[in-house]
């Protein structure tokens, strides 16, 4: 007899996995000290409900509390607070006057949808102006009509006061860390070559280059190359990108590099985080091939780079393209959501879930009735993740979350024993973010619960109201935002992949074909490698999906992984080339991209997996052996079993 299978589906699974993450302790005290000190303040002066809003503030600041740069933190802070004074203004001008504040609200959560497409900044600040205009709609707000906004945003700025208290001792710093942390990711992938640790390495290079570069390249935006500080650590950046290169064709070698490699990187990683410029003294092996010399060639001029006490702006190339000015950016940006196809169809589906639920909770009696938009508002963000899987993780949190609130509303008392509640509350916020949505919701939701019995005093008869409410906005999200447009679940994810498939052709005829810049093609090639991150990013969200897209995108995933491979075979085949292997011929060149361009071609016209012809032959030795039977490995992976 059978035993009946109890294991829960991947999907599943995947959705319920905590990340693991390490604390941020000083998050963690900011969020303790910036929640707590304004419930401080309005119970001293006898102004709890200023308090509790000031607090409310706060917890929009916490949540965008995520940047490590100080200039950063500015815009991802301050500017969403901007727009959350905005959005608390506008809910509560229409507050209590029926259809016309469903009408409001649901142009608000156009609005904010389409501008939540441009970035992750503008993704925040759409947040909270519809956040804040739904609170500003659906709750009285005390004193005069500047009041809220001015509390909220008070709330919120005094998180960016306390994350910018070490700015004058630890200017640079954090951008000066995520270099180093860059080179000691390059250390482990370096240990990594001939090993099955290799992908998985490789891929957090990836995503620390990314990081590092953004962060640098944002600052270097405003200072305009003046700031040899930044001109040092993009220097350092650049430099170790040769050393990644070399990466891949050490890796295919398939023997362990000396471990004085991985060595000297991580000794380099420790001088580029204190700054040190003597020399660095690497002891390296002497290298007996190829590879072997592209790896010391590269390693000796990363040195040289560390050690140099200055730089010379000029000669500086910074990779992705110096970011335009703030003004000309704003104006592409505006121009892009006004024209763009899919922040219109994302903020028509956010309009839509906010303005059925407005309606709803007009015609049905509901208490607290804001929960519902307040819980669609999270729900429906594609750029944090799947749909789905926010709206299951928010019920599960909600859940989590309710039980631990009514322990504290049954057996806190109202009043000052409030401020060690959530003295202890609050620092979960930032402590459980990281490890997934579910999390975040279940440290959000007794925060809440605690401001709100704060403002009408309800106690635990709050708790069946903001379950019902969480249910009934993740059904609307499921229903309205997910299951009704075909793209959330017929989605033909080989589509990106195929643009990145077309690009990884172009990226082969640029590295042997005579014509392109040696800037050009690195600029060609980090872009190419942020890209296929950000894919390999999308379909693991899509992998969190129940069938049929979740079923999907696993039978597509072994390809995302052959695509990368490809661009590490052609970058491994470059830097063999430059020295001193035998180039390939141009009809070699336009035999891979031909087939790599009939790939692309294949991958957006396909549904499913079907049948391809592999035809790759050429002369045997050659650097593009190793691309060739990259190439033939995607084609057959295309290919039905």
């Amino acid at each position: 007899m059978s035993r009946i299978g109890l294991t829960p589906p991947d999907w599943l699974v995947r959705n319920l996995r905590s990340q693991p993450s390490p604390v941020n302790r000083p998050a963690v005290a900011r969020a303790a000290i910036a929640m707590t000190l304004p419930l401080v303040i309005g119970l001293a002066v006898d102004r709890p409900l200023y308090g509790a809003l000031a607090s409310m503030g706060a917890l929009s600041g916490v949540i965008g509390d995520t940047a490590d740069a100080y200039r950063m933190r500015i815009l991802n802070i301050a500017v969403p607070q901007l727009f959350g004074a905005v959005g608390v203004t506008l809910g509560a001008l229409v507050y209590g006057h029926g259809w016309t504040a469903v009408l409001a609200v649901t142009g608000v959560a156009l609005v904010s949808g389409m501008i939540s497409t441009i970035g992750a900044v503008a993704s925040v600040s759409g947040l909270l102006l519809l956040l804040n205009s739904v609170v500003g709609a659906g709750l009285p707000m005390p004193g005069d009509w500047w009041t809220a906004p001015l509390l909220m945003t008070g709330g919120g700025l005094l998180v960016l006061l306390l994350a910018l208290l070490a700015w004058p001792l630890r200017s640079g710093v954090p951008e000066r860390t995520a270099v180093a942390d860059t080179y000691r990711a390059v250390a482990d992938l370096m240990a990594a070559c001939g090993r099955t640790e290799y992908d998985e390495a490789r891929h957090a290079v990836t995503q620390s280059l990314n990081q590092s570069y953004d962060l640098v390249l944002a600052r270097r935006a405003r200072h305009h190359g003046r700031s040899p500080e930044l001109t040092r650590l993009l220097a350092q950046l650049n430099a170790i990108t040769p050393v990644v290169e070399a990466a891949p064709a050490a890796h295919l070698s398939g023997r362990p590099l000396a471990p004085e490699i991985p060595e000297a990187v991580r000794h380099l990683a420790q001088a580029v985080a204190t700054g040190y410029t003597g020399p660095t003294g690497l002891r390296l092996p002497v290298p007996v091939s190829e590879t072997a010399r592209a790896v010391d060639h590269a390693l000796r001029h990363a040195a040289e780079v560390v050690a140099a006490p200055d730089v010379d702006p000029s000669g500086i190339d910074d990779r992705l393209g110096r970011p335009a000015a703030l003004g000309v950016r704003a104006a592409r940006a505006a121009r892009n959501v006004a024209l763009s196809g899919v922040s219109w169809r994302y903020g028509l589906r956010l309009a839509l879930c906010i303005g059925l639920a407005q309606a709803l909770v007009s015609i049905v009696p509901v208490p607290r009735s804001y929960w519902v938009a307040l819980t669609i508002t999270f729900v429906l963000k594609p750029d944090f993740g799947s749909v789905f899987s926010r709206a299951l993780l928010r019920a599960l949190g909600t859940v989590a979350g309710l039980v631990v609130a009514a322990a504290v509303l049954s057996q806190v008392p109202r009043g000052w024993w409030d401020v060690p509640a959530m003295l202890l509350l609050a620092p979960l916020i930032p402590a459980l973010t990281p490890r997934g949505y579910g999390y975040q919701t279940a440290a959000i939701t007794p925060v809440i619960l605690l401001l709100s019995d704060v403002l009408n005093h309800q106690g635990t008869a709050l708790l069946m109201p903001r379950l019902l409410d969480s249910l009934m906005g993740c059904a609307i999200a499921l229903v309205a935002g997910y299951l009704l447009w075909p793209e959330s679940w017929h989605t033909r994810v080989g589509d990106r992949l195929a643009d990145a498939v077309g690009d990884t052709a172009a990226y082969v005829e640029s590295a042997f074909l005579a014509g392109t810049e040696p800037s050009a093609r690195a600029r060609m090639r980090r872009r190419l490698y942020r890209d296929l991150s950000a894919i390999r990013t999308e379909f693991q969200r899509a992998l969190t999906e129940p069938p049929p897209t979740g079923r999907r995108a696993a039978a597509w995933w072994p390809l995302v992984v052959a695509v990368e491979r490809i661009v590490d075979a052609t970058t491994a085949a470059r830097v063999r080339v430059r020295h001193g292997a035998q180039p390939p011929s141009p009809a070699e060149v336009a035999q891979v991209t031909l087939q790599l361009r009939e790939l692309a071609q294949g991958l957006r016209e396909a549904e499913t997996l079907y049948e391809v012809r592999t035809d790759l032959t050429g002369p045997a030795g050659s650097v593009l052996e190793p691309v060739r039977q990259e190439v033939a490995a995607a084609r057959a992976v295309t290919s039905p079993r």
